[in-house]
């Protein structure tokens, strides 16, 4: 659970996409951005999730947001999951787990009675100053894009 929360200033980040490109906070500074945290490429979950912000893309880029995706997997994994699913955003393949834990999206999860550490599926809309505008930490991974529509009233 992350303990950032609206209102809080966005943690600064670097990493590298799928193309082996440096992404920065910074990148983004004069936009809107939906910045997600999900665990795997190409699993059920996290193909929904992405497939769902992707089908939408053109809308979010219509009202000035922008959409970018990290998880812990590399940068070949993220050049396969977007290809196979024609993501147009940026993947950031945060291997070292520095975004995940700066944004608190990495923590101990539990599956069948075992305790594990792993990606906290975390979503996090910040503003064009690098304010955060909003946290989701139950997302519902088939229709995140009205979930984020519905809750900051777009």
């Amino acid at each position: 659970m992350t303990a950032l929360k609206a209102g809080d200033k966005a943690p600064d980040f670097s990493g590298i996409n799928q193309d082996g490109k440096e992404i920065k906070l910074s990148d983004f500074s004069g936009k809107k951005l939906i910045l997600y945290f999900y665990p795997k490429d190409d699993t059920p979950g996290c193909t929904a999730e992405s497939c769902n912000l992707n089908d939408n893309y053109n809308d979010w880029l219509e009202k000035g947001f922008e959409v970018v995706g990290v998880s812990p997997d590399g940068v070949e994994s993220h050049q396969k999951f977007r290809k196979k699913f024609g993501l147009k955003f940026d993947l950031i393949a945060d291997t070292e787990k520095e975004i995940l834990q700066a944004y608190g999206a990495w923590g101990e999860k539990s599956m069948y009675g075992k305790k594990y550490m792993g990606v906290l599926r975390t979503t996090f809309i910040i503003d064009e100053n690098g304010i955060i505008q909003e946290v989701f930490e139950k997302v519902k991974t088939k229709d995140h894009t009205n979930q984020i529509l519905e809750s900051i009233n777009l």
